[in-house]
């Protein structure tokens, strides 16, 4: 077995799969600091450095042992960098550290794991994940023979990356895809209770003995810290966000969840997760039966709309579908509006077009199972969750 870093009572910690590390099952993200998104990506300004620096404290005194940063998260990785080694000068084998990037070509790949390496002021990194392997195409070509992939496993052999793996928003078929490669160590994916499409993928990675590190719960799983009363009152005693970690970690499947904590007050509220034992417990399992009975609110919120994906109108019917239910079911209306006005961006990070009166004219009709009103329901959706950018008129 290997050894524990920064074991301290309070926390619980996971093997992470075939890596043989064992994680603190709360990892300290790095993607939500202040000034974080600004350019240029290497000027600190003090306030985001202290922000770091208070936040790096407290997760290593509550015994978190696992900071997880990105190439693409701007500041991110020089700020750590900064924290770690200039102002707390924290030994570096005494925790773990992933970091992530997604350049297309092995020429490109190594030289971004260098400046990485320079901005994290390191000289190895734990865990290095291909990061946002979204579609079938991102998928073939950073696997392909030759490709950014095999250029990191050619670094893990050099030592510089310790353990490979992915992150992914991709549709659940291309995340299985990757999965049954070999090719990874560990997959950094969604899912959590209000959105658990990836659980197939939570059991192909735990049959390949992978670690399963879950993206966002937080935030992406539904804006808990600012959920409504409708959602607060059913997971008392616990608050949202506590009840939601316990949900994850009851699949023994799951090892670490990165919450992006910057203030003493998100390092409390993560506290109350602990002590988590399975299996859950009675009142444990009485707050996911209340939840789920919510569904009963809408004579439609059942119906996922995952059969008519890939529909020729591209409009990416699942994700509305959900956002409809976490609306109508669960008064999460603000953080659907959050997450639909993604939708056509440009990116394959949250694609989709948004089912405007000539978009949903072109849905194949002939798909859409007999007494669901899929058109109107998407049509009601839109009205109520698509907010008009502002643009102020020049006279």
């Amino acid at each position: 077995m290997h050894k524990i870093l920064n074991n301290k009572p309070g926390m619980q910690y996971r093997r992470f799969g075939k890596t043989g590390e064992y994680l603190s099952v709360i990892t300290l993200g790095g993607m939500r600091f202040k000034h974080g998104w600004d350019d240029p990506r290497h000027e600190i300004p003090k306030d985001t450095l202290e922000e770091c620096l208070t936040s790096v404290r407290l997760a290593f005194d509550a015994g978190i042992n696992h900071i997880e940063t990105a190439w693409g998260y701007k500041k991110s990785e020089t700020v750590y960098g900064k924290v770690l080694n200039e102002e707390l000068k924290v030994p570096r084998n005494s925790y773990h550290l992933m970091t992530k990037g997604n350049p297309l070509t092995a020429e490109d790949t190594r030289k971004l794991v260098e400046k990485q390496l320079v901005d994290l002021q390191t000289d190895y990194f734990d865990f290095y994940g291909w990061h946002g392997m979204n579609t079938q195409e991102l998928f073939e070509q950073s696997c392909k023979p030759g490709g950014a992939v095999e250029e990191l496993l050619k670094l893990k052999e050099e030592g510089v990356i310790r353990h490979v793996g992915f992150s992914t928003h991709a549709p659940l078929e291309v995340i299985i895809r990757a999965i049954e490669t070999g090719l990874f160590e560990f997959v950094n994916l969604h899912y959590y209770y209000f959105d658990q499409r990836n659980l197939a993928a939570v059991n192909m990675a735990q049959i390949n003995d992978m670690g399963v590190f879950i993206i966002s719960p937080n935030d992406k799983g539904g804006q808990l810290f600012k959920a409504p009363e409708k959602v607060r009152k059913a997971t008392a005693p616990l608050t949202p966000i506590q009840w939601n970690a316990r949900f994850c970690l009851q699949n023994p499947a799951v090892h670490t969840l990165t919450f992006g904590m910057h203030e003493a007050a998100h390092f409390e509220e993560m506290k109350g997760i602990f002590p988590f034992e399975l299996p859950w417990s009675d009142a444990e399992q009485q707050t996911k039966l209340l939840l789920d009975s919510f569904v009963k609110d809408d004579p439609y919120a059942t119906y996922d709309g995952y059969d008519l994906q890939n529909d020729p109108s591209g409009i990416n019917i699942p994700q509305v579908l959900r956002l409809r239910k976490l609306w109508k079911c669960y008064d999460m209306k603000d953080f659907a509006k959050y997450r639909y006005k993604i939708f056509e961006q440009k990116s394959h990070w949250f694609p989709g077009l948004l089912p405007t009166s000539e978009n949903i004219a072109q849905i194949d009709s002939s798909r859409i199972p007999p007494n669901i009103p899929v058109k109107e329901m998407l049509a009601e959706t839109h009205k109520e969750l698509f907010v008009p950018e502002f643009k102020l008129v020049k006279n």
